[in-house]
């Protein structure tokens, strides 16, 4: 094995970036700042939300990137991104975004945001409603 192939055999798993590369300053950096850009959107979102304590998902599409294990420890070597599958309404009465990790299918639980996309939240929330697994004519009395 030579060069990057043999690079990352060696790196542990929970560090996957490759030492050597140039940009592996700006990404950190970056992830200091008080912005990040939406893996799905692209958007550039605020690290601050209100109603939750640590910002775990994109307020415009609600797609998330699998970096905790448990909420806030940003110790999950995954980073693949979160689908938005569900929404969860919890025995308080608080609604909760539930998240599929695309890469290795582990499925969170995350607050919703004061400043989500409330078209995004609705339309996510109906979407059972929309797609019956059965004809709505079979319905009729």
């Amino acid at each position: 094995m030579r060069g990057s192939a043999a690079r990352e055999q060696t790196m542990s798993r929970t560090f996957r970036r490759d030492p050597d590369d140039p940009h592996a300053g700006a990404r950190r950096r970056e992830s200091d700042s008080d912005l990040f850009r939406c893996q799905q959107c692209r958007a550039e979102i605020p690290r601050a939300a209100t109603g939750t304590e640590h910002r775990n998902h994109c307020p415009l599409c609600l797609w998330s990137v699998h970096v905790d294990e448990r909420p806030g420890d940003r110790r999950s070597p995954c980073r693949g991104g979160m689908e938005p599958i569900a929404i969860w309404v919890r025995p308080s009465e608080e609604w909760a975004l539930v998240h599929r990790c695309a890469t290795c299918h582990v499925v969170r639980v995350n607050r919703i945001a004061g400043d989500d996309n409330e078209f995004a939240l609705l339309a996510l929330a109906a979407r059972p409603m929309a797609l019956p697994p059965f004809p709505l004519s079979r319905l009729r009395r």
